[in-house]
C-alpha cells in the first residue's frame, strides 16, 4: 500500500471512529432522557444546608454554614430561568466564621433569565420592600450555568453542545466552562462537575453528586444533591418532592433589570490624618504613607477592585511605592485582591496561619479569568506574625495583632497606630449591624484592645467610615441594655 493511501484509510478509520463516538454519546443522551425523563421545566423543593464560599473560620476548615430551613427551586429549561426561594437561619450554635452577623432568618430569592440576574426579595441591610427587584448582574454568568448542571438541565445541554462520551462520561463546553458528569448504569445522572473563575482559588471547581433517585410522577429525580465548590459543601438538600413541567416557570425580566450592569469600581479616598486615607468602595481600604514607602491595609474582593485602588493611590502619592500589603484575614472579600499586589511588587503581611493557604491558592491555574499575576507570574513574598508585627520606618509605627477569641475568623487582625491613637478594623465592629451576634464580636475585639492597652481615640471601618471611640462604646452600652 502506498503512503498516500495508508494516509487516506488513517482518514477513513478517523472519521468512523469519531462518529460512532458522537453515535455513542447521543445513544447514552437519549437512553438517559427515556429513564429519568424528558422534561421543558421543572420544580424541587426541600431542606438541608447552605456554605458561604470563602467564609470559613481558618483557611482548612469547611465554608460557613447556615441552616437551610426551606428551599424551592423552578426551572425553564426553553427560557433559560431559574428561580430559587429559600429561608435560612444560623446554625444552633451559630457555626464560626461567617457572613455579617445576624439572628433572624433571611429569606431570598435567586433569579436568573438568560443573561439577566436579580434578587427579589432581596436580602439587605436594611432589607428592601419585598417586590422591589435588585439587579446583580455579577451573578448572572454563574447561576446560568448553574441551569445546566441539574441532572435534566445537564443532558440538554450534552445534547445542544456535541458531547463526547467515554464510559459512561459525557464532556463538552459551554462558553469558556467546560463540564463533565457521569451517567451510571442504571442511566441516571450521578454526577457533573464544572470550574468558574474565582480570585483567590483561580479555576474553581463545582462539583454536584445527585443520588437516591426516585420517581416523581414519572419523572426520576435525586432525593439528595450535594454540592461543592472549591472543595467544602455550598448546598447539601434532601429533596421532598419534584414535579415536572411545571406552569410559570419561564421569567419576564424586569425593566430595572434590563437597564442593569455590572458597576464600575469607584474610590473615593477620603483623608483622615497626616498621610493617612480612608479609600471608600463599599469594601475599604486603608493606605498608609511611611517616609520612603506606602502600605495598603485590606485587598479587598478582586483585581478589578484592587486596580481601581492602586490608581487612586499613585495619584495621591505618586513618588513612592506599595511596598507592603497588610490583610486583615482570609475571607475571599477581604483577600481577593491581594494577587493584584503581589503583581506590583508588594510584600503581603498576614498572619502565620494563612501563608500556606494563599501559596497553594496562588498556585493554581487562572486561565478563566487571567489575572496579572497568571500573565506575569511571580513568587508571593510573606512577612507573618503570630500575634503581632509592627511596620515602620523610624518615625511612624503602624502595629498589627492577632484579635485572640475572634468568631468570625481565628486569625482576624487588626491595625492600630499609637501617634494617631487609630484602630484600622473590619468584620468585628460595623455600625450597620446591631444584632446580638454582632454585640459578641464587639466586645471581643474592645477586650482585645483593653488585654492590649490601646489607647483609641477614633476607628476606621474597613465596612463603613471613621467612628469617635466614644460613639463606638456608647452604641455598645446601648445594644447592651
Amino acid at each position: 500500500m502506498t503512503g498516500i493511501g495508508s494516509a487516506r484509510l488513517a482518514i477513513l478509520f478517523s472519521l468512523a471512529a469519531g462518529s460512532a463516538a458522537a453515535e455513542d454519546a447521543n445513544a447514552l443522551i437519549r437512553r438517559a432522557q427515556k429513564t429519568m425523563g424528558e422534561v421543558k421545566s421543572l420544580r424541587y423543593a426541600g431542606t438541608g444546608h447552605m456554605g458561604a464560599v470563602g467564609m470559613n473560620w481558618n483557611p482548612t476548615s469547611p465554608w460557613h454554614t447556615t441552616s437551610l430551613t426551606s428551599y424551592t427551586r423552578t426551572i425553564d429549561y426553553v427560557t433559560a430561568s431559574s428561580t430559587e426561594e429559600l429561608s435560612r437561619r444560623q446554625e444552633n450554635p451559630p457555626m464560626l466564621g461567617g457572613e455579617a452577623p445576624f439572628t433572624a432568618p433571611i429569606n431570598e430569592g435567586r433569579r436568573v433569565s438568560g443573561k439577566y440576574a436579580w434578587n427579589q426579595p432581596s436580602d439587605g441591610n436594611p432589607p428592601p420592600p419585598p417586590n422591589v427587584p435588585r439587579a446583580v448582574p455579577a451573578t448572572a454568568s454563574e447561576r446560568g450555568l448553574q441551569i445546566w448542571l441539574t441532572p435534566h438541565g445537564f443532558l440538554k445541554a450534552a445534547a445542544a453542545n456535541h458531547a463526547t462520551a467515554q464510559a459512561g462520561t459525557l464532556t463538552f463546553t459551554i462558553g469558556p466552562n467546560k463540564i463533565v458528569g457521569t451517567i451510571d448504569g442504571r442511566n441516571l445522572v450521578t454526577q457533573v462537575k464544572t470550574w468558574i473563575p474565582n480570585p483567590v482559588l483561580g479555576d474553581m471547581p463545582i462539583e454536584i453528586a445527585y443520588t437516591d433517585y426516585k420517581d416523581f410522577n414519572g419523572m426520576k429525580f435525586p432525593a439528595h444533591i450535594l454540592q461543592k465548590q472549591g472543595g467544602f459543601p455550598t448546598l447539601d438538600l434532601v429533596v421532598a418532592s419534584a414535579e415536572a413541567n411545571v406552569e410559570g416557570a419561564a421569567l419576564s425580566v424586569p425593566e430595572s433589570v434590563l437597564s442593569a450592569a455590572i458597576p464600575t469600581e469607584k474610590i473615593t479616598p477620603e483623608k483622615i490624618g497626616d498621610g493617612l486615607w480612608l479609600m471608600h468602595g463599599g469594601h475599604n481600604s486603608v493606605l498608609i504613607e511611611f517616609n520612603d514607602f506606602l502600605a495598603v491595609m485590606d485587598a479587598p474582593l478582586n483585581e478589578a477592585h484592587s486596580l481601581a485602588v492602586i490608581a487612586e493611590i499613585k495619584k495621591l502619592v505618586p513618588n513612592k511605592p506599595i511596598r507592603y500589603v497588610i490583610n486583615t484575614h482570609h475571607h475571599f472579600d477581604h483577600s481577593g485582591g491581594l494577587r493584584t499586589y503581589v503583581a506590583e511588587g508588594a510584600t503581603v503581611i498576614t498572619h502565620e496561619g494563612n501563608k500556606a493557604f494563599y501559596e497553594a491558592a496562588w498556585k493554581q491555574p487562572h486561565t478563566l479569568e487571567p489575572d496579572k499575576l497568571f500573565r506575569n507570574p511571580k513568587d508571593p513574598t510573606f512577612i507573618t506574625y503570630k500575634t503581632k508585627y509592627v511596620l515602620t520606618d523610624g518615625s511612624r509605627n503602624a502595629e498589627v495583632h492577632l484579635t485572640i477569641g475572634d468568631m468570625h475568623d481565628e486569625f482576624l487582625s487588626f491595625a492600630y497606630l499609637p501617634k494617631e491613637k487609630l484602630l484600622i478594623e473590619v468584620d468585628d465592629f460595623s455600625d450597620r449591624y446591631t444584632t446580638p451576634l454582632s454585640v459578641v464580636l464587639w466586645n471581643n475585639l474592645l477586650g482585645n484592645l483593653q488585654r492590649l492597652n490601646l489607647d483609641v481615640d477614633k476607628i476606621a471601618q474597613l465596612h463603613g467610615n471613621v467612628t469617635p471611640m466614644a460613639d463606638w462604646l456608647r452604641l455598645l452600652r446601648d445594644a447592651t441594655r
